[in-house]
């Protein structure tokens, strides 16, 4: 039996793409690749509201994660951390020896501006890292409130990891500030994993290149040489089958729902999963005003077995997520992302509440 997921990725998955995947396949040196880059390329540009290079790897969002910190770091990076995928950006710097430091803040609380606004004033860093929505906690940072105080240091170069939010959320990465924006397609892109997309732009290219060892597969500057004089091609062979399914998407989101319609929907759900939360006897776990629009973390103040629930909602087609590693049967996660629609959301919510009674 299939369970429909609940879970913040992999994200359950239309037929039509799914179907999208099976494309008889092109060559990736030919005419017909580069035309198919560059329709995703001008439509993910609409997605992340830039007119910014776009760069696509197949791989996940970390493998871009990787690339940006280990790409754009000539002096030393830091990492503004709201939970586990926030320690991702420190952990990344580190294995490939990029001098890094970690701001982390308590599990459930944001990065807030002024924490920024201390790291930066001190001159040393030339990157700073932040984690838009967090999935472990269920936390959304206020990209705008750091904006307003990354005005100060424009020489720092700004990496965002937007892979649970690009999507679901209005993120305008030009309107912000942002130097490198990073998604994947198996959140609120709604496809299966194995993709990631990136907006960079070409200052954080030209500041990139006083960076010696970039590695290979990640290196930000390669994907954009290749792109620009192909153009729309890259160095090593891409994931094809992902590239027609992801234009196939575009389409139904930028013109079928409509972007707007899209963050109505998802911020809608994330109003139904907390209100329900919050009646059925449990409490939020993402401080007030920070609380995602794609995934709800919620305490478990009525200590029920989540293990238990979850095995009981497989038996019934559902599956939802535990908390997150030290979280885990302290909280739970439900997931409201991708093109999950609310009277699907609603069925399962009131599943739950008949279970727990």
């Amino acid at each position: 039996m299939h369970k429909k997921l609940f879970i913040p990725g992999p994200v359950d998955v239309r037929e039509e793409i799914l179907k999208a995947f099976s494309t008889p396949m092109i060559g990736h040196r030919t005419r017909d690749i580069s035309a198919l880059q560059e329709s995703i390329s001008d439509k993910l540009r609409r997605l992340f509201y830039t007119g910014n290079t776009i760069l696509l790897s197949s791989s996940s969002g970390t493998g871009l994660m990787e690339g940006a910190i280990r790409s754009f770091t000539a002096r030393r990076a830091v990492v503004f951390s709201v939970g586990a995928f926030g320690n991702r950006w420190a952990q990344l710097a580190e294995a490939n020896g990029v001098p890094v430091d970690k701001a982390e803040v308590e599990w459930g609380t944001p990065t807030l501006p002024e924490t920024v606004d201390k790291y930066l004033a001190t001159g040393k860093y030339d990157v700073f890292a932040v984690t838009h929505n967090e999935t472990s906690t269920g936390v959304m940072n206020d990209l705008g409130a750091i904006a307003e105080v990354r005005k100060k240091y424009p020489e720092v170069i700004w990496l965002v990891d937007a892979v649970s939010s690009m999507g679901g959320v209005k993120i305008e990465v030009d309107k912000l500030g942002i130097d490198v924006c990073i998604t994947s397609t198996q959140k609120c892109l709604g496809l299966p994993p194995g993709m990631s997309c990136a907006s960079v732009t070409d200052r954080a290219i030209e500041y990139g290149k006083q960076v010696e060892q970039r590695g290979f597969y990640f290196d930000f500057l390669k994907l954009y040489k290749f792109v620009k004089e192909k153009p729309y091609q890259y160095p090593t062979t891409p994931s094809i089958p992902h590239m027609f399914a992801l234009d196939k998407q575009l389409d139904y989101i930028l013109n079928t729902e409509g972007q707007e319609r899209r963050y109505e929907r998802h911020e809608k759900m994330a109003e139904m999963v907390r209100s329900w939360a919050v009646d059925s006897g449990f409490a939020l776990f993402a401080a007030d005003g920070y609380r995602s629009n794609t995934v709800t973390t919620i305490r478990n103040t009525k200590e029920i077995s989540v293990a238990d629930l979850n095995k009981r909602l497989g038996e019934k087609g559902y599956m939802i997520s535990n908390g997150y590693k030290n979280l885990k049967e302290k909280t739970f996660r439900i997931a409201h992302m991708a093109d999950r629609q609310p009277e699907e959301l609603q069925a399962l919510l009131d599943l739950i509440r008949e279970m727990i009674k």
